[in-house]
């Protein structure tokens, strides 16, 4: 029997962990920290897996707008993820890269990125990817905007020389999407690398999602037929 097809690239759309915390009765920063708790698991067990690249959408450049209270619990969460639970990573081999631009984050934030990609940058199990301060349409400017500084206006601009200016160039495109909580809708996620992304919208909120979800999922991307157009 032949092994099943997995996808080279999960991106998940972190979505609904305010939604949750008010059905608990909970604040919206509780939502955020339970969704935390299940982002470490469900990144490690995707890799564990046998998914090389895990990326997850945790704070969107338009994420700015809500409560000041709200985006220091976030920006608060993030830098525990790159120091006291770095370990978490590092135990299982997984890579932390960070995609997004550092446009308004603060030098204590700035250092924890630096210092949590150095420490993990050897490691091989797998990387997972955190798309932070990040926006779809900002990566395709910033990504403009530095080729229009290295490369010689006569060159002419290939997909291929293009894609060499992203956040994370290295990384291939997502072969799955799946986004949380029943939205159905992609909100400036990976918009360059999901050109020919297979789409799974999931029903319940992000802190409810489990290892037989993975499993769902997974089992799901497999049966799809990718033609790329052909």
């Amino acid at each position: 029997m032949s092994e099943k097809v997995l996808p080279v690239h999960v991106g998940f759309i972190v979505d609904g962990n305010r939604r949750w915390a008010k059905a608990q009765g909970l604040s919206a920063q509780e939502g955020h920290s339970a969704g935390y708790e299940k982002l470490r698991e469900i990144i490690i067990d995707t890799i564990d897996r046998g998914v090389p690249y895990v990326s997850a959408y945790i704070f969107s450049t338009e994420n700015w707008h809500r409560s000041g209270p709200e985006v220091k619990h976030l920006m608060n969460l993030v830098v525990q993820m790159l120091t006291r639970d770095l370990h978490i990573f590092v135990e299982h081999g997984i890579r932390l890269r960070v995609a997004g631009t550092r446009v308004r984050l603060s030098r204590r934030v700035k250092k924890a990125i630096d210092e949590a990609e150095a420490a993990t940058k050897d490691l091989t199990h797998g990387t997972a990817i955190l798309s932070f301060n990040y926006g779809g349409h900002q990566e395709i400017i910033d990504a403009v905007n530095t080729l229009r500084k290295t490369l010689s206006t006569h060159k002419k601009v290939t997909a291929q020389i293009f894609e060499q200016f992203l956040y994370t160039p290295d990384v291939p495109p997502c072969d799955l999407i799946v986004r949380t909580s029943g939205e159905q809708r992609l909100s400036n996620f990976m918009l360059w690398r999901s050109a020919y992304s297979e789409l799974i919208f999931v029903k319940k909120s992000w802190p409810d999602m489990t290892k037989r979800d993975i499993t769902a999922i997974l089992n799901e991307y497999a049966k799809r037929s990718r033609r790329f157009g052909g």
